[in-house]
């Protein structure tokens, strides 16, 4: 039995291909290329309509992964545009790749990684509702809007609740301390150093243990970091860069200081950034999601071969030996044990 029935490919070329598009940022023209040069005519339209079966084919297992995302104590979100071909235009519109990431390590825990990505057309609220719909634990975010959407009320049980990035809060003071533009800014980057410092101390440790630490040492760091921003924000224009930087942070102050209190949660979002990158080299080398449907396909096959190399595998050997099993009629009754972090050769 075949994925694509009565068709050339094996599921080691689908799986091939998939991986040198979706984990190796290699688009299906410059694939086409390549197998031409080998004497070998693969026409990147139909490795486009094979993606789009495997894709299909793919779907349960990813919509399985975002489900094991979401029984997770602690997610990270984040989101990053993919242009998409609007049809009958022959121009592009702006879509979104929304991910969300489960990794238990950093506070010591034993289960796997992984990563799910979701294609929207849209970067409003609505999505991350769909998306996170009766998730009511830790989400951590770079402070957009949008996921003030299912944050819990102060008095409501339901709704996740949300936690800050201080690496988005450095960034904008950063900048100006490199530029030499703000004593401020360089004030907070000096302050703000040994925070860091004491996250590599405590990483994987239990969140006992990291919360310890955290009330030992960052707590007072984080107080002085805000009583330094009350105290300047008056003496600033308001429409500085300086004044933006120090509202932003004021802005999300109970978010931030929440890893102070909870060693589940991470200093920053930089967990879900890294599994973003990825994608925007795959997009930069693509130039564009061919339609909806390929956007689709690209966050699913994107969700499994990336939480394959998060949990430390060969995505292609995964991948070819997953297809085999689907077109042998694989039930999905038994769907978890295809799962990249149950695989084995």
């Amino acid at each position: 039995a075949r994925i694509i029935e009565s068709g050339i490919p094996t599921e080691a070329l689908l799986a091939q291909i998939a991986v040198a598009k979706y984990a190796d940022g290699l688009p299906l023209y410059r694939q086409e290329a390549i197998y031409a040069r080998d004497r070998v005519e693969i026409d990147r339209t139909q490795m486009a309509q094979w993606m789009g079966k495997i894709g299909f084919e793919l779907e349960p297992l990813a919509e399985h992964i975002l489900a094991r995302i979401k029984q997770g104590e602690r997610i990270f979100a984040d989101e990053t545009t993919l242009p998409t071909l609007a049809p009958g235009s022959g121009k592009t519109k702006t879509a979104y790749l929304w991910a969300y990431v489960r990794d238990d390590r950093p506070f010591g825990g034993s289960g796997p990684p992984m990563v799910a990505y979701r294609f929207e057309d849209s970067r409003a609220g609505d999505c991350v509702a769909r998306h996170m719909d009766g998730y009511r634990g830790i989400l951590q975010v770079d402070g957009y809007a949008a996921y003030n959407r299912v944050a819990r009320s102060d008095r409501g049980n339901d709704g996740a609740t949300l936690a800050a990035c201080w690496s988005h809060v450095r960034r904008k003071f950063y900048e100006l301390h490199t530029a030499g533009s703000s004593i401020i800014a360089s004030q907070t980057v000096e302050l703000m150093a040994p925070l860091w410092s004491v996250e590599e101390k405590v990483r994987s440790q239990e969140p006992v243990a990291r919360m310890s630490a955290r009330q030992e040492t960052s707590a007072a760091i984080v107080t002085a970091l805000f009583a330094l921003w009350e105290k300047e924000l008056p003496k600033l224009s308001g429409k500085s860069k300086p004044a933006e930087a120090i509202r932003y942070a004021l802005n999300r102050r109970t978010a931030l200081e929440r890893f102070l209190a909870d060693g589940r949660i991470e200093i920053d979002s930089n967990t879900v950034e890294r599994a973003i990158r990825p994608q925007t080299i795959t997009r930069k080398n693509s130039l564009f999601a061919g339609s909806d449907g390929g956007g689709r396909t690209w966050a699913t096959i994107a969700t499994l071969l990336t939480t394959a190399k998060m949990n430390q595998l060969d995505p292609h050997a995964w991948l070819t030996q997953t297809l085999e099993r689907i077109a042998n009629g694989w039930p999905n009754s038994d769907i978890g044990a295809l799962m990249p972090w149950n695989y084995k050769s």
